[in-house]
């Protein structure tokens, strides 16, 4: 069952850049390794972590291929595909190639400020043109809108065979809780944000598309197979060891804070393309701490 594909602990890959700001291949296919080795359940590519509106055309093609090839089939991989021209949109997915990619990822269109019915309408009309399944992504607040729980709701009912789950980054526990509560039997709700991934678990999602999880694939994967396997005792353990260092990657901003601590455990440069940032060194000092008193080395 393709669903299955998706439970667990999926990984937003971040995009390693050079002190010259190109794309890092190697630093990436390092990065890749490190995820198959470490249990990573899938990887996202070319999702909000990758930085993907300051990538080219043909820098998001290399990347994906890159990293079909890197994963030879080992896991699946889900691509980031969204926007907020529907016409150029469907026009993409009506035209690409998909060898090799498992699932759609399409984040909610961003600055329109579409209503409700314009949210349902846009992902009807890629509904009615995608091969691949698709899953929604709601974060209001990078896109400016929020999808309600209504909405959701109505897509995941709608188009039962494509609309197969929804990464929910609202961190609105109650709107979470209400898709959980009156979804189909198969469609998934899957957490977005690492932080409250664990009471979500609890709730009834299925697992979480993660940041800090290019860091601690293995660590965080185990969290969320011991909730879905309802120990929760256990999971709640690594939960509470990780919320320091979760608070800290968020400080100022994401990927500037999964960098820096990727940086300072060797993978990457800590560099991103403008305009993000890096992180401030106050923050950097605080992550390289905390992974110090982890016993990482740095």
């Amino acid at each position: 069952m393709v669903r299955n594909k998706f439970i667990g602990m999926g990984v937003a890959l971040i995009t390693p850049f050079k002190e010259d700001s190109s794309v890092d291949f190697q630093a990436l296919g390092k990065l890749v390794d490190y995820q198959l080795k470490n249990e990573a359940d899938y990887l996202v590519v070319l999702g909000t972590t990758a930085e993907t509106p300051t990538l080219t055309e043909v820098e998001k093609d290399e990347i994906t291929q890159f990293v079909i090839d890197r994963v030879g089939g080992k896991v699946s991989i889900v691509l980031g595909l969204g926007g907020n021209n529907t016409m150029a949109l469907v026009e993409k997915i009506k035209t690409s190639n998909f060898k090799g990619i498992d699932a759609i990822l399409s984040v909610t269109p961003y600055y329109n400020k579409p209503s409700q019915d314009g949210i349902y309408e846009h992902y009807a009309a890629i509904a009615k043109v995608s091969k691949l399944p698709i899953i929604l992504y709601n974060v209001p607040g990078r896109t400016g809108v929020n999808m309600t729980a209504k909405t959701t709701l109505r897509l995941a009912n709608d188009f039962p065979d494509t609309i197969i789950g929804i990464k929910e980054a609202s961190g609105n526990i109650n709107q979470v809780d209400e898709i959980i509560k009156s979804k189909p039997k198969n469609f998934m709700v899957i957490s977005g944000d690492d932080g409250i991934t664990f009471p979500l678990l609890t709730l009834g999602a299925v697992g979480v598309i993660s940041v800090i999880g290019n860091a601690f694939p293995k660590e965080f994967s185990r969290m969320v197979r011991l909730a879905l396997a309802g120990d929760y005792k256990g999971a709640l353990k690594i939960h509470h060891g990780f919320t320091e260092l979760i608070e800290l990657l968020f400080v100022d901003g994401n990927p500037a804070g999964v960098k820096s601590m990727l940086s300072a455990m060797g993978f990457i440069e800590n560099k991103l393309r403008l305009p993000l940032v890096s992180t401030h060194i106050t923050t950097y000092e605080k992550i390289r701490n905390v992974l110090i008193n982890m016993n990482i080395k740095c």
